[in-house]
This record gives structure tokens, C-alpha cells and sequence, in this order.
């Protein structure tokens, strides 16, 4: 494990220029902070980037402020100072050749009068996408989730996890560069979300993604990550980070692996020192 030391003890609202020393970013975040129009300072100042391939978790305790920088990464939000580039540009390039973004929310979000086929297929519909070419993608993303019987099923028809892999291969069918994933298995039980983080590291590996996942899960982040970054609240800010440098792809036999356990219990000590921090901030 190479572990980064936590922000200054002198200052834990301080970030870190370190964090930027990443090869090609996808993307950069830059002294970025977010206050709400109540006043609520939900981000303190963040300098943190991810580089092409990089599959990064986001986990911290509860109001760190995870979601709120996933979706400053999506640009569903705007930083109230400071910015973020996307492959060293602004975010009118997104959505170009080699630059496209898909998010994955906690909720499948599906279309329940719609086949599992046609809500797949909703972006390529917003995109203009012709039919023709639009079916074989459709047809290429369920398969990649392995849900190609279910194409003609209705959402009620489905499993939770069923339910979530469309979600996934709705984000899949736009053959993203980056991918943006918020809590998408927190609600499913252990096997399936076992089964889905296997999936998901093996879709990653395949197509070379980059990759920024919210998770509360210990064993799902060091599972998935080549590198988790630990928040604290009050306000939301990077507290340290480390790398899990073992190979991909991974399975059962990482899993079950000394190694795998050595460092989930390394995270579980950075989160417990993360949550003190963010009583004592509170404090």
C-alpha cells in the first residue's frame, strides 16, 4: 500500500498539490469548493486528479461531501470557486470523440413501460444515433453485462441487481471514456453486489476506463480501486488517500487473499482517523 500522508496537521482544510502528479488527467480538479446558496460550506478547497485508466473510490463518512464532488466531476453543479478541466479543457469538449461521460446513480432509474432493450437504448435515442447502429450497441452493452435474455423484459420483471446492470449497460451503450458511479450497489445484498463489483472491474479492465466511484463500502473500495481517496466532513475535503497496487483484473482469488484483508484493514484505520477529524473540525 502506498499511502499519502493526510493533509497538514496544522491545517486539515489544506489540499494537497501532490495529488495533481498524475500521467495524461482526465480530470483535474483545482482548488475547487462548494458553498450552497444556504450557506452550507459543503467543500472545502480540493486539488485531486485522475489519470487516464485510473479507477478512483470516493468513501468517507456520512455529509463528506462525496456526492457533492462527484458531481461537480459531472458538471451537474458548478464550484462556487476555483475549477476542474476535462482532458485539460473546459467541459464544452465533453461529449466529443474520446471524451465522453456516463454517470451511474444510486437508483437504476429505469423506464418501467419501456423493454430493457429501449431504456438502454435512451441515449443513443437523445444522441440521434441511427437506429441500426443504435441496436447493435444496445446489443453489445447487454451482453457485456450479461443480459442479453432479458432484452424484451419489462423493469418489473427484474432483480434489483438485473435492474442495476441495465443502469450500467445504459451508461455503457455510450461507450464512455470516464465513468462517474454514485453508490450504484449500496442498496443490494453482499453476493450480488459481490457478483456486480466483479463485473464492473472486468467491464473497467476491458475497455481501459477511468473510472470515479462513491462508495461507504470498506471491501467494495479496495476490491475495485487502483486508488481510494478518504474525506472527512465538516466541511467535505481530502483527508489522505493510497494506492492499491495489486494487478487487474481481479477476482474470488484477491478477495479471499491475506493481502486483500491486510488492506482493508488499513482503510478501516484511515476511516476511523477521517471521522475523528471531522468531529473535531465539527467541535
Amino acid at each position: 500500500m502506498n499511502l499519502v500522508a493526510p493533509d497538514s496537521m496544522s491545517d486539515p482544510l489544506v489540499g494537497s498539490a501532490a495529488r495533481l502528479a498524475v500521467a495524461e488527467p482526465i480530470v483535474e480538479i483545482l482548488s475547487a469548493e462548494k458553498v450552497f446558496a444556504n450557506g452550507f460550506r459543503g467543500l472545502a478547497p480540493i486539488d485531486l486528479a485522475v489519470g487516464r485508466g485510473e479507477f478512483v473510490s470516493l468513501i468517507g463518512p456520512s455529509g463528506c461531501g462525496k456526492s457533492t464532488l462527484l458531481k461537480l466531476i459531472a458538471n451537474l453543479i458548478e464550484p462556487s470557486d476555483g475549477k476542474i478541466l476535462w482532458w485539460r479543457g473546459a467541459f464544452d469538449d465533453v461529449g466529443k470523440d474520446g471524451r465522453q461521460l456516463a454517470f451511474v446513480f444510486q437508483e437504476p432509474t429505469l423506464m418501467p413501460w419501456a423493454r430493457v432493450a429501449r431504456n438502454v437504448r435512451l441515449p443513443l435515442d437523445f444522441l440521434r444515433v441511427p437506429r441500426a447502429e443504435a441496436e447493435q450497441r444496445v446489443q453489445t452493452a447487454l451482453a457485456q453485462v450479461d443480459l442479453l435474455p432479458a432484452a424484451r423484459s419489462y423493469p418489473r420483471q427484474l432483480s434489483g441487481g438485473m435492474k442495476m446492470r441495465v443502469s450500467i449497460a445504459r451508461a455503457m451503450v455510450t461507450e464512455p471514456d470516464l465513468l462517474l458511479m454514485d453508490e450504484p450497489f449500496g442498496a443490494l445484498d453482499e453476493f450480488t453486489r459481490n457478483r456486480l463489483d466483479e463485473d464492473l472491474v472486468r467491464l473497467s479492465w476491458e475497455r481501459q476506463l477511468t473510472t470515479v466511484f462513491v462508495t461507504h463500502s470498506i471491501y467494495e473500495a479496495v476490491f475495485l480501486s487502483s486508488r481510494i481517496v478518504v474525506m472527512a466532513a465538516n466541511p467535505g475535503r481530502v483527508f489522505t488517500e493510497f494506492t492499491v497496487d495489486e494487478p487487474f483484473p481481479r477476482d474470488e482469488n484477491f478477495r479471499d487473499s491475506e493481502r486483500f484483508a491486510s488492506l482493508c484493514r488499513d482503510l478501516s484505520s484511515v476511516l476511523t482517523e477521517a471521522s475523528f477529524a471531522s468531529r473535531k473540525v465539527s467541535a
